[in-house]
C-alpha cells in the first residue's frame, strides 16, 4: 500500500493504469537487466567463457527481485545498476562471478530502456486502435447529422458531425502511425563496452568474433542494435519517442478542447459522461463541469514540453557520454507515456459515454445555417445574369436584420425575408429560392467523406504491425 504521508507522484496513483506503471516499475527495470545478464551469459557460453549450468542458476533466479536488499546495497555502494549485480550475485553461488562479465553500466540500461520503451509502445498503439475503432462508429453513426460548423468561434457553414470526429479521427490515425513507425525503429544499444569500440568483448570472444557475438545477443533479446554507439546508444530515439506522444497529446487536446467548447452552456450539443453522484462544484451545486475533457488538456500541456528536455538530453551528450541525462530520464521517460496512457484512458470514457443532444445540435442549426445559403442565392443569381455586386449588397442587407434578430432572441427569418424580395423573384420563383435556402442540403459530401474515413481506419487499426 502506498505511504501517502510523503510524496507521490500522481503518476504512482492517480494517473495511468496498473500496467503502464508496471512496466515503468522498479521491479520490471530490474526483471530486465537481469534477463540481459542471463541472455549475456548463455552467448558467452558459446565462447566458452561460461557454464550452461551457470546459465541455468541465473535464469531460475532471474525473478526473485528484493528491492529492498538492493537499495540497502546501493545506499552503500552508491550505484544502482551493480547493487543489482551483487543482489543478483549473492542468489546465485555458481554463477555470481560471471553476471555482467565483459559489459558496461550502459550495455544493460541502455539495452533494457529500449525494450522497455518498445513494450510502452505497443501498449500505448494497442489503445489508440481501440479508441479509433471507438471513433469509426461514432463518425458512422453521425455521419449524416446536420450540425453548424464554427470558424473563428463564429457560425460558418453546416457540417456533420460524423465528418467533425473524422477530423479527430484523422489526426489520431497520423499519430497512431507515427507512433507505429518509432515502435518499428526502436534499437538497443546493443554490447560495446565503455566507450561503444567493444574492447572488453573482443579481449573476451575475439575481435573477429565480435560481428556473430552481437547477432546472437540481437536474437536472444528480440531487438536490433545500433551499429554505432558511444558508452550510450543515441538519444534522438527518444526524443522521436517523446514526439510522437507529444503528437497524440497534440491531438488529444484539439478534441477535448473542441468538446469543451460544445459542451458550454450556450452551445450546449454535447456532455462527456457524468456520473450519477459526480459533484461539480464546492460552491455551485448546479455544476457539470466538463472535468475528463479539461485533464486531457493539462495532461497534454505538460507532456508538450517533455520533448523539449529529451532533445536537450540527445544534443548535449558530449564526447563519449556525460551523465546530465540520467536524473531527467528517469522522470521524462515514464510519465511521458503514463500521460499518454492516462489520455487514451480517458479519451475512450469520454468517446463510450458522451451524449450527443440531437435537439441542441438542430437549434443552433437552424438558427445559423442559413446564413451559409446565401452562397448558393449568390452563385445562382450570377448565373441568371444579375449583378454580383447588387446580390451581394442585397443578401448583406438581409443577413444583418437577421442577426439583429437572433441577438434579440427571435427566430431567424432570412429564408423569408429573400424568398420575400421581389430583387431575387425577377429572376427566380418562390420554389426555386426556397430549394436554395435548403439548409440540410448544403452539405457537401461531408456524410460520404465521414463514411469512407471511417473504412480506412478500419483498415489501417486491422493492419498488424
Amino acid at each position: 500500500m502506498a505511504d501517502y504521508s510523503g510524496y507521490l507522484s500522481p503518476f504512482s496513483w492517480r494517473y495511468g493504469t496498473a500496467e503502464m506503471r508496471r512496466l515503468w516499475s522498479e521491479v520490471h527495470k530490474r526483471e530486465l537487466w537481469r534477463d540481459i545478464w542471463v541472455s549475456l551469459a548463455k552467448v558467452e557460453s558459446e565462447f566458452g567463457l561460461t557454464t550452461m549450468e551457470q546459465v541455468a542458476e541465473l535464469k531460475s533466479r532471474a525473478r526473485d527481485i528484493d528491492i529492498d536488499h538492493s537499495l540497502a546495497i546501493e545506499a552503500e555502494i552508491r550505484h544502482d545498476l551493480m547493487a543489482e549485480i551483487k543482489a543478483f550475485a549473492e542468489q546465485c553461488p555458481k554463477a555470481g562471478g560471471v553476471i555482467h562479465l565483459g559489459a558496461t553500466s550502459m550495455d544493460i540500461e541502455d539495452n533494457a530502456d529500449a525494450l522497455r520503451i518498445r513494450e510502452a509502445l505497443t501498449l500505448i498503439n494497442a489503445k489508440l486502435a481501440d479508441l479509433l475503432s471507438l471513433l469509426a462508429g461514432v463518425i458512422r453513426r453521425y455521419a449524416g447529422l446536420p450540425v453548424m460548423a464554427f470558424t473563428h468561434l463564429q457560425p460558418a457553414e453546416p457540417t456533420t458531425f460524423g465528418y467533425r470526429c473524422a477530423v479527430w479521427a484523422q489526426d489520431l490515425l497520423t499519430a497512431y502511425s507515427d507512433l507505429k513507425a518509432v515502435r518499428r525503429s526502436i534499437k538497443g544499444k546493443g554490447f560495446k563496452g565503455a566507450v561503444g569500440t567493444s574492447a572488453s568483448y573482443a579481449e573476451l570472444v575475439g575481435v573477429e568474433n565480435l560481428p556473430s557475438f552481437e547477432t546472437s545477443l540481437e536474437k536472444e533479446l528480440g531487438i536490433r542494435f545500433y551499429p554505432v554507439t558511444t558508452q550510450t546508444c543515441s538519444r534522438l530515439q527518444e526524443y522521436k519517442a517523446l514526439s510522437a506522444l507529444a503528437e497524440l497529446g497534440a491531438t488529444l487536446h484539439k478534441m477535448a478542447f473542441d468538446l469543451r467548447i460544445l459542451q458550454s452552456p450556450p452551445i450546449g450539443e454535447v456532455s462527456e459522461p457524468f456520473a450519477k453522484k459526480q459533484v461539480g462544484s464546492s460552491a455551485m451545486p448546479f455544476k457539470r463541469n466538463p472535468i475528463d475533457a479539461e485533464k486531457i488538456d493539462s495532461l497534454a500541456r505538460l507532456l508538450a514540453g517533455y520533448p523539449q528536455v529529451a532533445w536537450s538530453n540527445a544534443s548535449l551528450s558530449l564526447l563519449e557520454r556525460t551523465l546530465d541525462d540520467s536524473a531527467n530520464r528517469r522522470t521524462i521517460l515514464p510519465e511521458a507515456f503514463l500521460i499518454g496512457d492516462e489520455l487514451l484512458r480517458t479519451a475512450k470514457k469520454i468517446v463510450e459515454g458522451f451524449v450527443l443532444d440531437e435537439k441542441a445540435t438542430r437549434r443552433t442549426f437552424e438558427r445559423y445555417a442559413p446564413f451559409a445559403c446565401t452562397e448558393r442565392v449568390l452563385m445562382a443569381m450570377a448565373k441568371l445574369g444579375a449583378d454580383r455586386q447588387e446580390t451581394h449588397e442585397r443578401l448583406r442587407g438581409h443577413a444583418l436584420a437577421a442577426w439583429a434578430q437572433i441577438k434579440e432572441g427571435k427566430e431567424n427569418t432570412l429564408a423569408e425575408n429573400i424568398e420575400a424580395d421581389g430583387f431575387f423573384l425577377s429572376r427566380m420563383d418562390r420554389a426555386g429560392l426556397a430549394s436554395l435556402m435548403k439548409i440540410d442540403d448544403y452539405l457537401g459530401d461531408a456524410a460520404e467523406r465521414a463514411e469512407n474515413f471511417a473504412d480506412i481506419i478500419a483498415r489501417e487499426i486491422a493492419v498488424l504491425d
